[in-house]
């Protein structure tokens, strides 16, 4: 399997919010697509299960960026619902809202749709780790897909994030983590 090095919906999604995600565009782009080519990896997802995919990571993290904090999950669905209910309403918003909460969770994803939600989450952890962990993604995949789509910085705007909520709420450093 060669990396996804574009999506149209993904891409088409990212570009509506170019101006809120500014100098983070790219890093957070090249997040989504090392997601979704981690999640395609483990699903080998038909259109319409990759269009729910691309719809849930274009929003996964995007509340950092609009709303303006670290405690973005339900900023970000509620986003993700709005524009679900106006220019994509055949989509199962259930299941793009569950692969959005829950692609930080700790542990296994035991609910409905747990096919596609828990693939969302193990690829949404692969990146984060720095591939370190793999999920069962080959890891001369995980290494293309890193060299074709590189950091751009995302995990140094991690690590500011993280080291602001620190310092603002170190009683809720992390408040999107899910056990």
């Amino acid at each position: 399997m060669q990396p996804i090095l574009h999506h149209a919906l993904l891409d088409s999604l990212l570009q509506e919010y170019a101006v809120s995600l500014g100098r983070d565009a790219v890093a957070y782009r090249n997040h989504c697509l090392r997601v979704f080519n981690y999640y395609c990896w483990q699903r080998t997802p038909d259109e319409q299960e990759q269009r729910h995919a691309a719809v849930a990571l274009a929003f996964h993290d995007i509340g950092i960026w609009t709303d303006g904090t670290w405690d973005y999950l339900d900023p970000s669905a509620k986003r993700m619902r709005d524009w679900v209910a106006v220019r994509a309403p055949d989509l199962d918003v259930e299941l793009v809202e569950a692969m959005i909460q829950q692609h930080h969770k700790i542990t296994p994803w035991r609910g409905a749709q747990a096919g596609p939600v828990e693939a969302l989450r193990r690829a949404d952890w692969i990146d984060v780790l720095f591939s370190f962990v793999g999920y069962g993604v080959a890891a001369d995949f995980r290494r293309a897909v890193k060299a074709a789509l590189p950091d751009a910085g995302f995990h140094w705007r991690l690590v500011q994030l993280t080291a602001r909520r620190l310092l603002t709420r170190p009683w809720s450093p992390m408040p999107m983590m899910r056990w």
